[in-house]
């Protein structure tokens, strides 16, 4: 978690004012849209009791708001760097402080509401377990950042901190990602293979989940008349998700080999396909509903006599 955080440009989130409408839809689809459209697909596909540890996942996949890889996405589709920046900021900040309480309301409050009688393991998770976790996994990393960016960066320059400092320290995020993929797959590799209908079905909310948040942000980007960068800017970032911190906090709260953490590590082997292949529409709509300026057009139908 450390490596991303430290390379969001903090001083960026001074211009928050200068983007309110576009910051004001972006916390609409990240906090509100995001959390809801996850929890309504885990409880439609995953309905049966006996699903409720990988529900549970996909809920905090869910409310994990990306913070490293839309760096990636929005690079690769051509988007507004600094407003992704911004948006990289603020969602750490809102991380911070919502998670715990989200993901405390959408699992252990709605599931009785939901499916009355449902299991205990269900609905006995403790706000305190999950802020625990995500104080260890994001809070500290978190104040790293910061720390990086004030101590380091401000004194160095950014130019430095850019070329020199971050690509050293950015392998340190893939190697502990791929490590504790790696471990949880030792640990879980029977189930893959006992269970390969579970991996299935964990899946296809994750697909139908970036695919709506795409497409639903792109939308409304439009709509509003937001310029293309700032359209992909805003799609990107509420289609993708944090997966290390949903990751850790299953690891944390339920243990490495829970069928929780197991759903939050199916997350990335979805995402990055997905993701990539929608990089490639992004940049289809940009030729199809976007000038050559970047600014959105209106494409009427054209009557005939």
């Amino acid at each position: 978690m450390y490596p991303p955080l430290a390379k969001v440009r903090y001083e960026e989130l001074k211009k928050l004012r200068e983007t309110k409408k576009m910051l004001g839809t972006s916390l609409f689809l990240n906090w509100a849209i995001g959390p809801i459209l996850m929890v309504s697909l885990a409880w439609i596909l995953l309905p049966e009791p006996e699903m409720a540890p990988y529900r549970t996942g996909l809920i905090l996949i869910g409310l994990a708001r990306c913070i490293a890889m839309v760096l990636v996405w929005n690079m690769l589709a051509k988007g507004d760097c600094e407003y992704c920046a911004v948006l990289v900021a603020l969602n750490s900040v809102f991380q911070i402080l919502m998670y715990s309480v989200l993901a405390y309301f959408f699992i252990t409050v709605m599931t009785p509401i939901i499916s009355p009688g449902s299991e205990s393991i269900e609905i006995d998770i403790g706000m305190a377990d999950i802020a625990k976790s995500v104080l260890i996994f994001l809070g500290i990393p978190f104040a790293a950042g910061v720390a990086s960016w004030y101590f380091i960066a401000r004194r160095k320059g950014r130019e430095w901190y850019d070329k020199v400092f971050a690509p050293k320290i950015s392998p340190l995020a893939l190697i502990g990602l791929l490590f504790t993929i790696v471990v949880m797959f030792s640990l879980q590799g029977d189930h893959i293979l006992q269970h390969p209908l579970d991996v299935l079905r964990i899946g296809i909310p994750l697909v139908i989940y970036f695919i709506l948040m795409f497409f639903m942000s792109f939308g409304l980007s439009h709509r509003l008349r937001f310029n293309y960068s700032q359209s992909a800017t805003q799609s990107f970032t509420a289609a993708s998700n944090n997966f290390e911190l949903a990751i850790a906090v299953a690891i944390g709260t339920f243990g490495i080999a829970s069928s929780q953490a197991f759903a939050t590590v199916i997350g990335p082997l979805i995402e990055v396909p997905v993701l990539i292949s929608l990089v490639n529409v992004a940049l289809w709509i940009k030729r199809r509903y976007y000038d050559d300026m970047g600014r959105p057009v209106r494409r009427h139908r054209i009557k005939r006599n």
